[in-house]
């Protein structure tokens, strides 16, 4: 059981911005992020002057535990904060996104991790890189790692890092999968990011001949239990951390939307002259592109609303909600990158010049839309094969198999 610190005084609710505070300050940063965009890609990462603007607007507040110096916000908030700041550039967004889930991480840690991190300066940024990529090997207290762990997005601003590794008994078989901070004294950055698409984001490796990492340091990416941890902490990790990414999906899609109304107000037709906006074809792809990503988003916030209501009356999400959950989630690459296809389609040849904001947040789409949380195929599979009887993986809502009639 994780043991928390009581605050001793009661925190300052007059300091806390509202949900409705925090989207207007993410709004007024669009016209910043897009001026940046371009110069955010050729760089290869997102500028400190960028991510010192989210610090000052409290976005990394959203989701850090109370007694921590944050404010213990619901998800909700800080998915709509990054459906606001994609609209204006997704790889800084995307490091937005990254960097900020990791202060709802800390919300499942005993206090001696968040003490380590935090204890000096409750506002250091923690990188990451999930996918078990380095070797683990369990010692006594704790965990030798070494390795190459790929995509470590933002990490050029991260002090720590979680890194993903796989657990194995004696005989070598993987028994849980760990998530495990370490500081950046630790690793030396390789870059090797070189992508079409989330260019900007910096998510380069981080490569560590060697680290010690104390079991209190580490955590179960895959055990769901209930513990004593504030409510706001009792999701599935795997739920809000995927739930995030689409978030920023949808922001990025939106921003697609907003450029191609600006396009197309104003441009006329190379046959008679004729404004563009009164084409059918250019309304029609606009129409279908927003209903794709309000649909995305209304299904995102809804999720996310159902699993409020299990956790604030301190009970677990049920696998047979987590499991639809998650193609809720995964749905909302192809959503998206449907949408913005859409819209791109109808630019023609002005559409592939790199001057084109457009064609930017349709790779920056398509890159998101290739990441693991939106591999929609595979999750509706998964959600068929339960709702037909038959058994999960092991390894996605437990360590064990589990079916309809668990």
């Amino acid at each position: 059981m994780n043991n928390f610190v009581t605050p001793t005084e009661p925190a300052d609710t007059q300091t806390i911005p509202s949900e409705a505070q925090l989207l207007e300050r993410a709004r007024g940063l669009i016209p910043m992020l897009m001026e940046k965009a371009e110069s955010v890609e050729q760089n290869r990462m997102v500028s400190r002057e960028t991510i010192a603007a989210f610090v000052e607007a409290g976005f990394f507040k959203i989701l850090q535990p109370s007694q921590y110096g944050g404010w213990e916000m619901n998800p909700a908030v800080f998915y709509k904060v990054l459906m606001e700041l994609g609209r204006g550039c997704g790889s800084s967004a995307w490091n937005m996104m990254i960097l900020g889930i990791h202060q709802w991480e800390y919300g499942s840690l005993p206090e001696q991790a968040c003490l380590d991190a935090w204890g000096e300066d409750n506002a250091v940024i923690t990188a990451s890189s999930y996918p078990p990529f380095g070797k683990v090997e369990e010692v006594e207290g704790g965990f030798n790692i070494s390795g190459t762990w790929k995509t470590s997005s933002g990490c050029d601003h991260g002090q720590w890092a979680f890194l993903g590794g796989l657990r194995r008994d004696a005989s070598g078989q993987v028994i849980d999968r760990m998530s495990m901070l370490v500081p950046s004294s630790a690793w030396v950055i390789e870059d090797d990011w070189h992508t079409f698409g989330l260019a900007g984001t910096g998510s380069k490796s981080l490569v560590i001949k060697h680290a010690f990492v104390p079991h209190h340091r580490a955590h179960s990416l895959i055990q769901y239990t209930y513990s004593e941890r504030p409510a706001n902490y009792l999701y599935p990790f795997n739920q809000i951390f995927f739930g995030a990414v689409s978030a920023l999906i949808v922001g990025v899609a939106q921003g697609g939307i907003d450029e191609y109304v600006r396009q197309m107000s104003v441009r006329t037709n190379t046959t008679d002259g004729g404004g563009a906006a009164l084409s059918p074809y250019v309304k029609d792809r606009l129409g279908n592109a927003v209903v794709r990503v309000r649909s995305a988003r209304a299904r995102l916030l809804q999720m996310l609303a159902e699993s409020s209501e299990y956790v604030e009356r301190r009970e677990l999400v049920p696998v047979s909600d987590r499991v639809h959950y998650m193609l809720d989630i995964a749905r909302v690459g192809r959503d998206c990158e449907e949408a913005v296809m859409l819209l791109f389609k109808a630019t023609s040849a002005r559409g592939i010049y790199l001057s084109n904001p457009l064609q930017r947040i349709l790779r920056d789409v398509i890159a998101a839309s290739n990441h693991i949380t939106q591999n929609a195929d595979d999750t509706a599979g998964m959600l068929g094969a339960y709702l037909l009887g038959q058994s999960l993986p092991p390894m996605l809502f437990g360590l064990e198999p589990v079916s309809l009639n668990d």
